[in-house]
């Protein structure tokens, strides 16, 4: 397997005229490497001259409009994952946690439909799957397990998140988002009704929260994700250096200055 990979990895890389490389695929790139994250959400660091944190590459399958929630109140979206929790227990735990609260409450069960009926609060609606590109932006609060996808989507919408990691990378990313200051996390053993309203009125409430999370929104605005990645790998192509890590880019300098 990996030395297929390998061998159609090389395939591609001779049509684009580049050398072939030796060590197995399913490596990182020792050529050009795209870190495609928020550099808000990276450590201060001194990287290598070929990584290049590029910011969020964002895609989504198509999605139906759905209709949000009644009212004027701020809009809270729960956004479980679509892999971990398959008894939806943080899904359960926020929908009767903000039942009541001055929220609206927009919920999707991802397509993994619960084995035990949801209660749904009047103040809510779930729907089977929602667009959040089209979405996020009208939200105030994104409730999630902390995946990196979900995680830069709302941020780039400017929401704060409320992170409750369930597994690998989803500890690491609130960890992060909890250091740049853009959300809040809540550990596993703490999703609990009473804590994740807690949580979603700090986020609400706290202005650093908030403005720091717009603050990323604004970023995501005006820096395209993509054409940076992309006119890195064109000019890797176009190097006579290609292979030996001599590329520039705008983020290949350490990030302290994003924090």
């Amino acid at each position: 397997g990996l030395e297929r990979g390998r061998r159609e990895l090389n395939s591609t890389r001779a049509r684009l005229g580049l050398a072939p490389i030796e060590h197995v695929h399913g490596g990182i790139s020792r050529e050009l490497a795209l870190v495609a994250t928020f550099p808000q959400l990276e450590y201060p660091r001194r990287w290598p001259p070929h990584a290049h944190v590029v910011g969020p590459l964002m895609w989504e399958p198509p999605a139906r409009d759905v209709e949000l929630p009644q009212g004027d109140e701020p809009l809270v979206l729960i956004a479980p994952s679509t892999a971990q929790d398959p008894e939806h227990r943080l899904l359960r735990a926020a929908l009767q946690g903000l039942a009541g609260a001055p929220v609206r409450v927009l919920a999707t069960w991802n397509r993994r439909l619960p084995p035990v009926a949801l209660r749904v609060p009047d103040n809510a609606r779930v729907v089977e799957w929602v667009s959040y590109a089209r979405n996020m932006p009208r939200c105030d609060v994104v409730v999630g397990h902390g995946g990196h996808g979900t995680l830069v989507r709302a941020l780039a919408s400017g929401c704060a998140v409320v992170a409750c990691p369930a597994i690998g990378d989803m500890n690491e990313n609130a960890a992060r988002l909890d250091w740049a200051g853009a959300g809040v996390r809540v550990p596993r053993r703490f999703t609990t009704q009473r804590v994740l309203r807690l949580a979603v009125e700090r986020a609400l409430g706290e202005p650093s929260i908030r403005e720091r999370a717009r603050e990323l929104g604004r970023w995501a605005q005006k820096h395209d994700s993509g054409a940076v990645a992309a006119r890195l790998i064109e000019q890797l192509g176009e190097s006579p250096r290609a292979g030996n890590g001599a590329l520039t880019g705008p983020f290949s300098q350490p990030l302290s200055e994003t924090k």
